[in-house]
């Protein structure tokens, strides 16, 4: 792993570890605020010997004085020096208990020993190391004391064990500051860990550590998805309509000599947004002028037409079995080059019925008709019926979930596709959190949004020209693009088709008066006899 993903595991799971790090520092608070506390006295000891005052005899003492007072020591704590002391406070204790209370330190090279006494209250630990004071010399005097001769060595008390009021254990800021950096550490490493077990798809990054297949684009999460689903004809200003504006933008260029015009939607599971992204995706196309026809081929849990408003009670079954023609149930969108095919009576055999010549033909008959037929196919892994359809239309087009697909059902979804050499024309990744975003597409992550009346007024001190915001009753017509198929009575400069006049793009002529024209008979408006930018011949609209 690099050090952008121990990033994005950080700003990813920093739940998880602001909720282990407040944990482990609760638990050091508690650990602080139970612990009894501890209070600390000292005293200090000089170890010397006696002789006579030569040179040399002050080194040889010196000498003997630092080997003796390693041994010293180690006596500070043993029965010998702490019976006493047990005797002389009045300690209901023992000598290996007391033991533990008292320890004794040497500063290098010194014939120094230090020793700290702690107990549970000042006083009884400042009485404790006074009487360690006063039985360790004579200790001391007793053991190096020849036969009929005085000790060689003299140990002193160079500082009187005094009382502290501060105790020394515990302390709260050691520890409550170990505990924040323990819980830290503690909580990156089960982030980390999670992160490393979540087979889960939840960004590009992840899509593209199982696949190397194109990836169209992203779709960020909306929780109001399910209540309006066609984001991009209720809110077209939206993140989310640009990012299908995006998508419709990337499978437009896939294979510019040899386009797609069929596609399948389909996916690996329930749930990941197929049907929404087909009929958004549907949406934006024709957005652009381009004929489109949506069928809804999956007809086991059919969706899509419930999503856009229409009847689907007749519809593709039907047109397979032959007991309708494919024009009489197409059903146009609006005033948009988009036409829908419900799927009608769902049947007990959809895998075959999709597989059939009569679906076959169906799809070669429409993309001779339209310039992209979507059909918006079941999840991959649960039934056959997609991968079916993969072999009958241009190319397919995966939409994973993120949060909802596993890695594994991705790359399964996938092989089945290429078990029938089904051609993938890339993946989507929808539901994709803000959070994830990091190493998507990210065009989601923007907004330009028209400014609003409050905007505008705090930028009113600032003198530059602003232009207004039309409404849909300020703007015109709009002539749609012409279609790759067919003819679309596009007229050329000056020439007119279907008996419409071109419309003049020069500056506009004086007015004048018609001639008198003798009375004819009252005719339809062009729009009336065919939609603008489709051949008048086109049988779904006659």
């Amino acid at each position: 792993m690099e050090l952008q993903d121990y990033l994005n595991v950080i700003r990813k799971r920093w739940m998880i570890i602001a909720a282990v790090a407040l944990v482990t520092l609760g638990l050091a608070a508690a650990y602080t605020a139970l612990t009894p506390r501890t209070y600390a006295a000292t005293t200090q000891f000089f170890v010397s010997t006696s002789g006579d005052d030569t040179t040399s005899s002050l080194a040889q003492g010196n000498t003997f004085t630092q080997a003796r007072v390693k041994s010293y020591s180690q006596l500070l704590e043993s029965p010998k020096v702490l019976d006493p002391v047990i005797k002389k406070v009045g300690l209901d204790t023992t000598a290996d208990r007391l033991a533990s209370q008292v320890t004794s330190t040497i500063p290098l090279d010194t014939v120094i020993i230090d020793v700290s006494v702690t107990s549970g209250s000042p006083a009884s630990a400042q009485r404790i190391a006074a009487a360690v004071g006063d039985v360790f010399p004579q200790t001391i005097q007793e053991i190096e004391r020849k036969q009929g001769q005085e000790s060689p060595v003299k140990v002193t008390v160079v500082k009187e064990a005094a009382v502290d009021s501060t105790p020394v254990s515990p302390k709260p800021t050691r520890n409550l500051a170990l505990g924040l950096v323990l819980g830290l550490l503690l909580g990156f490493g089960v982030a980390l860990l999670r992160d490393v077990l979540d087979k889960s798809v939840k960004s590009q990054r992840d899509l593209e550590a199982v696949t190397d297949r194109t990836i169209l684009g992203g779709i960020a999460f909306d929780t109001d998805a399910s209540a309006h689903p066609l984001i991009v004809q209720v809110d077209p200003r939206s993140q989310r309509a640009e990012a299908f504006r995006s998508l419709r933008t990337n499978l437009q260029f896939i294979d510019v000599a040899n386009p797609p015009k069929s596609i399948v939607v389909t996916s690996s599971l329930p749930g990941e947004g197929k049907s929404t992204t087909t009929a958004n995706l549907a949406l934006s196309l024709a957005e652009t002028g381009l004929k489109v026809v949506v069928i809804e081929g999956d007809l086991r849990r059919p969706r899509l037409l419930d999503y856009l408003g229409f009847e689907g009670s007749v519809g593709l079954t039907d047109v397979l079995v032959g007991r309708v023609e494919v024009d009489d149930v197409l059903q146009p969108f609006g005033r948009t080059g988009l036409r829908l095919l419900g799927a009608g009576p769902i049947p007990p055999n959809p895998s075959e019925l999709l597989g059939s010549a009569n679906m076959e033909q169906l799809v070669e008959d429409l993309s001779e008709r339209f310039d992209y037929v979507l059909i918006d196919a079941p999840p991959l892994l649960p039934v056959t019926d997609a991968a079916v359809l993969s072999t009958i239309v241009d190319g397919a087009i995966v939409v994973v979930g993120a949060g909802v697909a596993q890695r594994e059902h991705v790359r399964r979804a996938l092989d089945s596709l290429e078990a029938v050499n089904g051609s993938v024309l890339g993946l989507i990744i929808n539901r994709v959190k803000a959070k994830e975003s990091g190493g998507g597409y990210g065009t989601y992550e923007y907004d330009y949004r028209p400014e609003s009346e409050r905007q505008r007024a705090k930028g009113r001190s600032v003198k530059i020209q602003r232009r207004p915001i039309a409404s849909d009753a300020d703007l015109g017509p709009v002539t749609p693009r012409p279609s790759t198929t067919g003819v679309r009575g596009v007229a050329e400069s000056g020439a007119a088709v279907n008996g419409v006049a071109p419309v003049a793009t020069g500056p506009a002529a004086p007015a004048t008066p018609p001639a008198p024209t003798a009375p004819s008979a009252p005719s339809r408006a062009p729009h009336a006899e065919h939609q603008p930018g489709y051949p008048a011949g086109d049988s779904i609209y006659r």
